[in-house]
This record gives structure tokens, C-alpha cells and sequence, in this order.
């Protein structure tokens, strides 16, 4: 397993077309390339409390948010490693921290208040955050496949692309597969650059050309509103 991860960074998010997507891969191919992970299935579980206190807030765009997370890079079974994270975000500016644990150890420590024999400040603010929010659980599931780039030039910078995002609000383990709802058409894509200084140049310059401009969204946010307005038509 990997050592705590820590990242502060701008992170730029993009709606594309899937010939969006093939056309501008094609422009800065000679500037990136995979990352460790390369196309994986990303799981993951969102916690929230029972009035939906956390989606709701992130959902009016405040200058500070913050949201709990379970993430598996891929269908987990009881000792893949899970990423247990915090993600906050002030100002345009988003500080991610996470500790990392075997899945069924994440889910008895998240869910089940089992706190982990290895301690650390991050387990420590993990575990202030459960017991600040009442009530916080899993809330929804989301999966999605990404393909995720770093530079070539520059390795801190890393540009992901996803598709086939599917979320789930019911049987919320990770361990029974990817499969849910479709949250978006299949040919679209959600590109997110992870910056921490300014964008390149030749990224500027293909993103012009293609007309990509950036696009604000939320996987978590935007899933719950697809579920409210679904409850609004049963309602008449």
C-alpha cells in the first residue's frame, strides 16, 4: 500500500463530445502519457447525512465545501486497498488528504466506527468529520471508467477523462459491482485537468481550437438532482 497522499491544486473540469475527446487526445499526444493506473473502473462511495447536508451546500457553490469519500480503483474484494478521503475545496483551490486501508478495514472504520490500529492525522480529521456531521453514511454509489494522463514535460500535471458514470443509491458496496444508473449520454465525457501552477501552453492552444471551455459539474451533485426531480414527477 502507498503512504498518506496529500495534494493541493487547481482542478479545471470540461463537458466533451466523444469527437471532442478523440480529436484533442490526438493534439497533445506528444505531451502526456498514462499514469500508473492508465483505464480503470473507479468506485467509489459518497457519505453524507440524512438530510443530504453535504451534496446540498456544494450544490450552492460556497467559497468553502468539504465531502467524504470511499475510492477503489476498480471492483474492490475485501483487502484491495481503498482510499479513505477528505476533499475540500476554498476558493477555487482543492486540498485533498487520504489515508489508505484495505477495503473491509475503510468500511468497518467509516461505517461501522471501528477505528484502525494505525493512527495519523488524517485518520484523526476523518474521524472528527464522522462525528461532526450527524448521521453521516454512504449515500450513493458512483462509478465511472477514466483514463488519466500525466505530463510529459511536467509530472505533477495530470488531465483524466471519464465516461459511463453510473450511480447507485441502494446496496451501497463497492465489492457487488459497477452498475447503476447512467448519469450522462455514453458519448460524453467529463475531462478534469489537476494543475498546480498555470495551464501549458499547448494545452491552451488545443483547447481553443477545439472550442472546449470549461464546464462546472459535480458527478455526486448532478446525481442527486437527476434523484430530486425524479421524486418531484412521482410526487404529481
Amino acid at each position: 500500500m502507498e503512504a498518506t497522499t496529500i495534494f493541493e491544486r487547481k482542478e479545471i473540469k470540461y463537458h466533451l463530445t466523444k469527437q471532442q475527446h478523440d480529436e484533442l487526445l490526438r493534439l497533445i499526444a506528444e505531451h502526456i502519457a498514462p499514469d500508473m493506473h492508465g483505464l480503470t473502473t473507479i468506485c467509489n462511495i459518497y457519505f453524507d447525512t440524512p438530510d443530504s447536508r453535504l451534496v446540498r451546500e456544494s450544490i450552492e457553490k460556497p467559497l468553502y465545501k468539504e465531502k467524504l469519500r470511499l475510492r477503489c480503483y476498480g471492483v474492490p474484494n475485501a483487502e484491495s486497498p481503498a482510499f479513505l478521503e477528505l476533499k475540500k475545496k476554498f476558493r477555487g483551490i482543492v486540498y485533498k488528504r487520504r489515508e489508505i486501508l484495505p477495503y473491509d478495514e475503510a468500511m468497518d472504520f467509516l461505517v461501522g466506527g471501528k477505528r484502525p490500529e494505525r493512527r495519523s492525522q488524517i485518520f484523526e480529521e476523518i474521524d472528527w468529520v464522522l462525528h461532526f456531521y450527524r448521521g453521516l453514511a454512504p449515500a450513493m454509489a458512483l462509478f465511472y471508467d477514466r483514463i488519466a494522463f500525466v505530463g510529459v514535460e511536467d509530472p505533477e500535471f495530470r488531465v483524466t477523462f471519464d465516461n459511463n458514470i453510473l450511480y447507485r443509491t441502494e446496496d451501497l458496496d463497492l465489492s457487488h459491482g459497477a452498475y447503476g444508473t447512467p448519469l450522462l449520454d455514453k458519448d460524453t465525457y467529463i475531462m478534469e485537468l489537476k494543475i498546480s501552477e498555470a495551464m501549458p501552453l499547448w494545452l491552451t492552444e488545443a483547447l481553443d481550437k477545439l472550442k472546449i471551455f470549461p464546464a462546472s459539474f459535480s458527478k455526486y451533485g448532478t446525481a442527486y438532482g437527476q434523484l430530486l426531480q425524479r421524486a418531484e414527477l412521482i410526487k404529481q
